[in-house]
């Protein structure tokens, strides 16, 4: 079915904020054409069963999966992370990398930028990158290499952004390195900048938003904790109105409890990510990540030293790990895997709902979590 061809579907769906029992959706030419309440008079009979259609998800922080990762740098790669990822429910990622040399850094973006030139439909659309680094903490390098980490260099990010110039851009930056600071308030206006991998405490962080930093790259992992008398970057989040955070729903990274403070006292600012790695998707083993070996064991992928190393998250599971873990309704979840990520990455006039004239992305999510439909652009996939 190409994207040109009209296809209705008549059921459950969560659109307009909430979730109604017998909407018709209609697609045509790749957008949804017709949302609205179904009435007697209406054709066809519901035809999506038990499920709930939902928007596609969004997910701005995704290193890789099935084997495969953006850093490798090779088109075959981009292409098998994002077909993994979409049959998972992800419909648009930020394709996220790691810190590395500049050229190592500048060939995978240019390896990303020309995969998302020609992708089918069957693949995750990659809607943005993601630099993860390098202008990050030793202290809180986790399972980047620290041997790449160094102070911000602006000459080197207008080389990067000349190598994905078509794309959105997020950053995560440590605002305790040198040079970070001036680099967010020249680069504001073109790069979402994200904190992370910090040992900042609140004052800096508070010091980093005012500059233009508006997002929290994993919050809680790689930061100082939020503590009552130093409440640091998380302190810093809370209290700040205007920035958004991501949160990894694997319940490895974050406590369920956490898990639902945070969706509580931001519930218009926290996007549900997976920072989902090579070993996604795949057995029990040790697999490379940049310029480390790790082991993923029990559903967590660890280094030589114990530390998480990413995770085998993906948005579907954590979707409903908000639900069964955290015990939030669904309808306090669904926006933090689509509407709260396409506003990070600016398609919030495109992406994340299920509304005429948005992109046809649109999943049929079983009572059980399982997909048993994605349409990815108005093309039926599954």
């Amino acid at each position: 079915m190409s994207g040109g061809e009209a296809f209705t579907f008549r059921g459950r769906a969560w659109t307009a904020g909430g979730i109604h029992d017998d909407v018709i959706v209609v697609t045509e030419d790749g957008r949804f054409a017709d949302v609205r309440l179904a009435s007697r008079f209406d054709d066809p009979e519901p035809n999506v069963g038990e499920g709930l259609m939902v928007p596609g998800f969004v997910d701005v922080h995704v290193h890789g999966g099935a084997g495969a990762d953006f850093m490798d740098a090779t088109e075959e790669a981009a292409h098998r992370v994002c077909a993994f990822h979409l049959g998972e429910g992800t419909t648009a990622l930020a394709a996220t990398t790691l810190s590395g040399s500049r050229e190592a850094i500048a060939e995978a973006l240019r390896t990303i930028a020309a995969a998302a030139r020609r992708q089918p439909a069957h693949e995750s659309l990659i809607a943005a990158v993601h630099l993860e680094g390098p202008y990050l903490n030793p202290e809180k390098s986790g399972a980047h290499d620290r041997a790449s980490l160094r102070p911000a260099d602006p000459a080197e990010v207008a080389f990067w952004l000349s190598a994905a110039p078509s794309l959105p851009w997020i950053m995560t930056v440590a605002p305790e390195i040198a040079g970070v600071l001036a680099l967010i308030e020249r680069y504001r206006s073109e790069i979402c900048f994200s904190i992370g991998h910090t040992t900042a405490d609140f004052g800096r962080a508070v010091v980093a938003l005012e500059a233009g930093a508006t997002h929290l790259t994993h919050l809680f992992n790689a930061m100082p904790p939020l503590l009552h008398r130093e409440p640091g970057p998380v302190g810093a989040a809370f209290v700040n109105g205007g920035c958004t955070v991501e949160l990894i729903a694997d319940g490895i990274h974050l406590h369920p409890g956490i898990l639902h403070l945070v969706s509580s006292v931001m519930p218009d600012r926290a996007a549900l990510v997976t920072d989902a790695v090579r070993a996604c998707g795949m057995p029990d083993g040790s697999y490379s990540l940049y310029e480390h070996q790790v082991e993923l064991r029990d559903g967590a992928v660890r280094l030589a030293s114990g530390a998480l190393a990413g995770s085998v998250l993906t948005m579907r599971r954590a979707v409903q790990n908000m639900v069964e873990l955290a015990g939030l309704p669904l309808e306090t979840v669904l926006p933090m895997a689509t509407e709260i990520p396409a506003q990070i990455l600016g398609l919030e006039s495109r992406k994340g709902r299920i509304a005429a004239g948005f992109d046809a992305d649109l999943l049929v999510l079983s009572p059980r979590f399982e997909i048993t439909t994605i349409v990815r652009a108005g093309e039926r996939v599954r």
